[in-house]
């Protein structure tokens, strides 16, 4: 459709934000509805809380639309190639179990919906196809780069599998390091889909500065599916912002946490990326720190976990939390692209 203008990427990546953003913002109404009509809603935990009880019933699953609207744009502005396909496939599917997730907790009326075994086995599945199809397909380097420090080698124990004319290269110290990479991400946005527009304005800060180191690497199919998932973020937060018409879900929480490890992994920011989305990380971090700390001592570290919940409980407000963890993570995402930009020069 925007082939006449394959001369100004710059243009494409700015045509898949407005594009994303039109099309979760005008379709998203109408599934709000079609959620209400069928009295389908989010189930608030029990131990969560006690202010986030009314939201109980609010229509969740909004990633459904997300999703739709970035696989239209990206068909629609850029012109898909092997890294396209291979980052929407690894998303599409990851959505697809968040999907069934969400749809569990409906259909059972409560808010854990599948197993965490399940969960992770599915996360886990989706990372590693990703991971061996990036280096097979993709001729991505199993190296982690530390910018100004060291980049390490993590190919020196390779297996290969005699298939086809090559073979299939599975490099274990890579792929075990982004396997907990891109699950450990997948779960750390999850977490962070706490509050009213809090993963969703997070997650639109951290995608525009991958779309621009994308950008930079001369990836531009990678920038355009980044920069519509930013788009998507923003008209998602028009229904999503306090209080919210509906949520995401786990739908859309797991699909955008493992798009921001896949683009890590294509971008070959794989370390980087902690630093660029260091928010998820410390939102996961408290919850793992609150567990252990409480199985081993009877105590909690925080008042309530994930870190989010714990500034709810201290006194801040909703959308005061909401705010300043933008901040936060505006600060951490232009840190982290600073730093790339200086080691790439």
């Amino acid at each position: 459709m925007f082939a006449y203008f394959a001369e100004y990427p710059t243009f494409l990546v700015f045509v898949a934000v407005v594009m994303s953003v039109v099309l979760t913002m005008v379709f998203m109404p109408a599934f709000i509805r079609f959620l209400q009509n069928r009295q389908i809603g989010q189930q608030v935990r029990d131990d969560g809380p006690q202010t986030h009880l009314v939201k109980q019933g609010t229509p969740t699953m909004g990633g459904v639309v997300m999703l739709l609207g970035v696989v239209v744009t990206v068909f629609l502005v850029g012109l898909p190639d092997p890294e396209t396909y291979l980052l929407l496939g690894a998303v599409v599917l990851t959505g697809v179990l968040g999907l069934i997730d969400d749809m569990s907790k409906v259909a059972h009326e409560r808010s854990l919906g599948l197993t965490p075994k399940a969960k992770l086995i599915g996360q886990f599945l989706i990372a590693g196809a990703f991971i061996l199809c990036a280096v097979n397909v993709l001729g991505v380097a199993p190296t982690v780069d530390i910018p100004f420090i060291y980049t390490f080698d993590l190919g020196v124990l390779t297996t290969t599998i005699p298939i086809g004319e090559d073979g299939i290269q599975i490099p274990w110290l890579y792929l075990i390091f982004c396997l907990i990479l891109l699950v450990g991400l997948c779960n750390a946005v999850n977490l962070t889909d706490g509050l009213d527009g809090l993963a969703s304005g997070t997650v639109m800060i951290v995608m525009v500065v991958m779309a621009a180191i994308a950008f930079r690497e001369n990836l531009l199919e990678p920038a355009i599916f980044s920069a519509s998932l930013a788009g998507a973020c923003v008209g998602f937060l028009w229904y999503n912002s306090y209080p919210a018409d509906i949520f995401m879900g786990d739908t859309g929480s797991l699909a955008l946490g493992m798009a921001l490890g896949c683009l890590a992994i294509v971008t070959k920011t794989e370390f980087l990326v902690i630093i660029i989305g260091a928010l998820f990380v410390a939102e996961a971090l408290s919850v793992m720190i609150q567990v252990a700390y409480y199985k081993r001592t009877g105590k909690r570290v925080f008042r309530m976990a994930p870190l989010h919940h714990h500034f709810e409980k201290s006194g801040w407000s909703e959308t005061k939390v909401v705010v300043r963890f933008w901040i936060i993570s505006g600060v951490l995402a232009a840190c982290g692209f600073a730093l790339y930009f200086a080691n790439s020069l």
